[in-house]
């Protein structure tokens, strides 16, 4: 008996509408759809795929009234179901991120996946169609053979003359062997069906051999793993924690679980995935945007059925996960890991332990320089803590040498954008057959230009930002805006008096010009984001340095991370103001981050290394960490004290609100109304509302931006401050008509 029945469906929509509006379909109540089945509705005018969040939303559907209520489209019986882990990861970022269920729902599924999934669900159906097409093919072929065989047996025994018995005995056994082979090939297409792959459960996989300290730090991390918290690797840049990691996951697929392990950027895992993939060449599943769509949708179909280990990039914390017993954070500290836009404005370290929180899966974050938010983790006694101080393969820590560069200019000690001194241990370096690596923090020839008679910097028309030259391979040059991507033809005059446009700084592909010059026998290379657009060149660069074909290697932050080069001695930093002079509060932490990371890619095989740091203030304090003057213990500590002092994360939750909008005086007036709505807003007193203010970029893309900084304090109010700062922007938007114009962004970085 058919009755109506009413549920609730995510759709990948920016609207917190899901308790506010039902669809209907009729049926067998045997036959409900239940929670997390794909159906196709309609919200307004245009058709979605949702995912059933409510099977029996009666009681939601007589709130609303009919007019609300619309009949669904269909069940999309071709798609995967969402399983209720997922949902509930979707709630969970949405509840902390201050965003919608529909947003973090899209961001799972975008359209494109969406479409792939279609793409293969009909693939898929017209070869189980065409299998079931060559079964009845073969299984006629089987009955019709048998037929004839009855027949010719029957004949067989009804004759009597020997001539006519030896001919129907030879067309017997011709048919017995057409039968025979015909049941082979009935055999073999039946086993061929789509049926889908049982899932193992256990495996016999091993993991690496250990050194006695890292066997010392695993032993840690299981002990501390009983109690259910992450647990923090503070290991020394290499001391061998990817090994460790390779044990602990060897343990969870043995023990039937899967494992998931995260870079941040995709770069890291290009070296990492050549190494897992000798240990567990069958698990083994790459995620991360440089693969194809149809790569991505093929790891979602093979982690939906067998024992799996998932290397990936923040994204990968989407997939249709089952059955995690491990999820890995490696370099847990670094920003990579934090989506801006759009939203969800999601962490992907937070967001991993929020998985394995509903997984019941162990957690492990690791970093030589772990966040001030971990660290602070830890002495709260959220998070264990090991330590690894020993490096791997008994390697020394490098000897650190500043370079200051104000005192090199004043006595001729510059080439260029290279300290004499720099020059000499290259050149060094080169004789005795090591190799090099260089990391300039800014991409593009010259990343500022300005006119040598008005003084103008050359800046992009839709952005307060500079235009970046940039070299083409042919000769020819480009102005390039990193903010919006927009490109303008290279004149190399000033378009406000016609004088000439001189470069103001040297970003990598100037950097690389010089080396060359410098040494124009060595085998230079360059890694960036510009070279690494063209599809596999990342991966050619890096395998081609770590076979010792490359002397060179220049690059931004991608070569400072993560990566392992036995034959390099020597690592310099170019003009390391620009990373310790970012304008945040979070600035020293980064660049101790960043430089202790890049220091670490040398001298791993027993050689001590040096690392080279060209600076102007050769007192900061970052520096004087770096070279042993100051321990990084008392550093760090040193910086939870200032937050502490202001009252900056992790002391407190940081909420930035940013308003947009292309005029500006409707800004200004826009953003200082919503600032004095949030402080009336009723938050406890503890919360502070700072700003409006503009960001160092603020206009980008024709857009001018402000925003307002909110801190919440750690303490039983903070659940209800978010709530209450979320429905007063909600509130303000629909009152002031700027809904889409405004955005939270949860622990920005």
């Amino acid at each position: 008996m058919s009755e109506t029945r009413y549920i609730q469906v995510i759709l990948p929509v920016p609207l917190d509408w899901e308790p506010l509006y039902s669809y209907e379909y009729d049926g067998d109540p045997a036959e409900a759809i239940p929670v997390g089945a794909r159906v196709r509705v309609c919200f307004g005018s245009k058709p979605h795929v949702g995912v059933v969040s409510c099977a029996d939303a009666a009681e939601a559907a007589a709130q609303v009234g009919p007019s609300r209520i619309r009949p669904i489209d269909g069940r999309a019986d071709d798609l995967d179901d969402v399983s209720e882990e997922e949902i509930a990861l979707w709630r969970k970022v949405a509840s902390y991120y201050l965003c919608s269920v529909g947003e973090v729902f899209k961001a799972a599924y975008p359209s494109l996946k969406v479409s792939q999934e279609e793409t293969r669900a009909r693939a898929r159906a017209r070869k189980a169609e065409a299998e079931e097409k060559n079964v009845r093919k073969a299984e006629a072929k089987v009955a019709q053979l048998e037929q004839r065989l009855e027949k010719k047996e029957a004949a067989l025994t009804a004759a009597k003359k020997d001539t006519v018995i030896a001919r129907l005995s030879v067309e017997r056994d011709s048919i017995k062997d057409a039968l025979e082979q015909a049941r082979i090939g009935l055999k073999m297409v039946s086993g061929v069906r789509s049926d889908g792959d049982p899932v193992d459960t256990m495996l016999d996989v091993t993991g690496p051999s250990l050194s006695a300290a890292q066997t010392r730090a695993l032993e840690e991390i299981r002990s501390l793993l009983l109690s259910r918290k992450p647990v923090l690797m503070h290991g020394v840049t290499g001391s061998g924690k990817t090994e460790i990691y390779l044990s602990l996951a060897a343990e969870a697929l043995s023990q039937g679980r899967n494992v998931l392990i995260l870079v941040p950027e995709i770069t890291l895992s290009r070296q990492l995935e050549d190494r897992i993939r000798d240990l567990f060449p069958n698990h083994l599943q790459v995620f991360h945007s440089a693969e194809t769509a149809l790569s991505r949708c093929r790891t979602a179909d093979f982690i939906r059925k067998k024992p799996y280990l998932v290397l990936g990039t923040r994204s990968a914390v989407f997939l249709p996960h089952r059955n995690l017993g491990l999820i890995v954070v490696d370099e847990e500290h670094d920003p990579s890991y934090k989506q801006d836009s759009p939203a969800p404005r999601y962490n992907g370290r937070e967001t991993a332990i929020m998985l394995a929180s509903i997984h019941s899966a162990d957690v492990v974050l690791g970093s030589a320089t772990p966040s001030l938010e971990s660290l602070y983790n830890c002495s709260a006694g959220r998070f264990g803590k090991v330590n690894l101080s020993e490096r791997y393969f008994n390697a020394l820590d490098s000897d650190v040498e500043v370079v200051d560069t104000q005192a090199e200019w004043k006595k001729n000690g510059m080439v260029g954008s290279f300290s004499r001194k720099l020059i000499s241990h290259i050149s060094g370096c080169l004789d005795r057959g090591e190799q090099i690596l260089l990391l300039r923090e800014r991409r593009a020839y010259s990343p500022t230009l300005r006119c040598c008679s008005c003084g103008t910097v050359v800046q992009c028309s839709k952005c307060n930002a500079p235009l970046s030259l940039h070299h083409r391979s042919d000769g020819t040059g480009a102005l390039v805006c990193h903010h919006c991507g927009r490109v303008h033809e290279y004149t190399g005059k000033c378009s406000k008096c016609g004088a000439g446009l001189v470069s103001v700084g040297a970003g990598t592909q100037k950097i690389e010009e010089e080396i060359r010059n410098l040494f124009p026998s060595a085998q230079v290379a360059r890694l960036d984001s510009d070279s690494a657009q063209e599809k596999n060149f990342a991966a050619s660069v890096i395998r081609s340095f770590s076979k010792g074909e490359t002397d060179i290697l220049v690059g931004t932050q991608m070569v400072a991370k993560g990566l392992d080069f036995s034959g390099v001695t020597l690592v310099a930093v170019l003009s390391a103001d620009s990373v310790l002079s970012q304008g945040d509060y979070r600035a020293d932490e980064r660049g101790l981050q960043l430089l202790e990371q890049f220091r670490g890619r040398c001298g791993r095989r027993g050689t001590k290394g040096l690392f080279v740091i060209q600076i102007s203030n050769s007192e900061h304090p970052v520096c004087q960490t770096l070279d042993g003057s100051l321990k990084q213990e008392e550093t760090m500590s040193r910086f939870l004290s200032e937050r502490k002092m202001f009252g900056y994360p992790p002391y407190s939750r940081e909420i930035n609100v940013i308003v947009k909008d292309y005029i500006e005086e409707r800004l200004e007036r826009t953003a200082a109304g919503l600032a004095a709505s949030l402080r009336r807003s009723g938050m406890s007193s503890s919360a502070k509302v700072i700003g409006p203010f503009p960001p160092p970029v603020d206009r980008v893309s024709g857009l001018f931006i402000r925003q307002i900084r909110v801190l919440l304090a750690k303490d039983r109010n903070l659940l209800t401050d978010k709530k209450t700062l979320k429905d007063a922007v909600d509130s303000f938007s629909r009152k002031e008509k700027c809904v889409g114009r405004i955005s939270l962004d949860v622990d920005p970085v």
